[in-house]
């Protein structure tokens, strides 16, 4: 019983993950609106969760124990050490979500990167990228990638005629989706050698940081980008970083027993539903509630409600 109460936490601790992705996608997509560089927002956000976490360092001895349990895996040659750059791709996403979401909305973004997430978790599963056991790839899970990816569609439906709305930005989104999944299974193996989620969460912020800060200033060299003030309000604009933080720890710590399909699964929901009530209640200039998007949210989720529902199966058969 115990074990079974113990998945039954692991399971709402990854739909926490979910609501949480979707205020930081709204946080984010609001600062990058308001600052006008997509790309200095993402490390705005991305610098004030690494500062976070470096005082949460400096009270959690355990913390400090994950970041030399970690350095011995590197240096025995148990982890690779490209696997420590999986920050790199959080920043990456973080950016083209600052990008995408007041151009489509929180809600479009959650279900085209959801459905990123659910095609690329069948590669990561199989080859075992996560630092669990590889996964056979079977036909459920094909038509469950299938069924979230045609949700794309249906949630975009009526907007494909109009000239202003950005399909790049869908397009976007749903590669960050991908991006993302790969990250999440790559903090699942880098947590499996920490042994602390908050020591991954630290190792992500510190090369999602790094990542962001030479992006801009080649953007700057390059395009000729310009550094804008940080506006002053609203104050919620700012929970992208703290939300983050918990976010990595959660997701580190979870993904490594659910496995990414099914950890993908319960995120999923709080992602669709808190996606969903954010654009209602603050919707941005691009986001429209419309049957359409309404469908493409259900199909998304009875998409990944497919292709995890075997995993879920044999993990809690297992318990009993």
């Amino acid at each position: 019983m115990s074990s079974k109460r113990h998945l039954v936490r692991l399971e709402l601790m990854a739909a926490v993950t979910g609501i949480l992705i979707a205020i930081q996608a709204r946080a984010n997509g609001q600062l990058s609106h308001l600052m006008k560089n997509n790309i200095e927002a993402a490390l705005v956000s991305f610098s004030s969760g690494l500062i976070v976490i470096l005082i949460v360092a400096l009270f959690n001895p355990a913390i400090r124990r994950g970041i030399t349990q970690l350095r011995a895996a590197v240096k025995s040659k148990a982890i690779a050490r490209w696997r420590l750059f999986a920050g790199a791709l959080g920043g990456a996403a973080i950016a083209t979500q600052t990008h995408t979401v007041p151009l489509i909305g929180v809600a479009v973004y959650s279900v085209t990167a959801i459905a990123g997430q659910t095609a690329i978790s069948l590669l990561v599963d199989k080859i075992g990228l996560g630092g669990g056991a590889p996964q056979h790839i079977s036909m459920r899970r094909v038509i469950a990638a299938a069924i979230t990816i045609a949700a794309i569609l249906i949630s975009v439906f009526d907007k494909l005629q109009v000239s202003t709305y950005s399909a790049s930005a869908v397009i976007l989104s749903t590669l960050a989706g991908c991006v993302i999944g790969i990250q999440r299974a790559l903090n699942g193996s880098i947590n499996v050698h920490s042994g602390q989620s908050y020591t991954t969460s630290l190792l992500n912020f510190i090369m999602g940081t790094l990542f962001l800060l030479i992006f801009m200033v080649v953007m700057m060299v390059v395009r000729g980008d310009h550094l804008y003030g940080l506006p002053t309000h609203p104050w919620w604009i700012y929970l992208g970083g703290v939300t983050g933080v918990i976010y990595i720890a959660l997701a580190s710590t979870v993904v490594q027993h659910l496995g990414v399909l099914t950890f993908t699964l319960f995120s999923v929901g709080g992602q669709l539903v808190g996606s969903f009530v954010l654009d209602l209640l603050l919707p941005t200039p691009g986001a429209t509630v419309t049957g359409y998007l309404v469908t493409g949210i259900v199909m998304t989720y009875i998409g990944v409600v497919v292709g995890g529902q075997s995993a879920i199966f044999k993990k809690r058969s297992s318990l009993r």
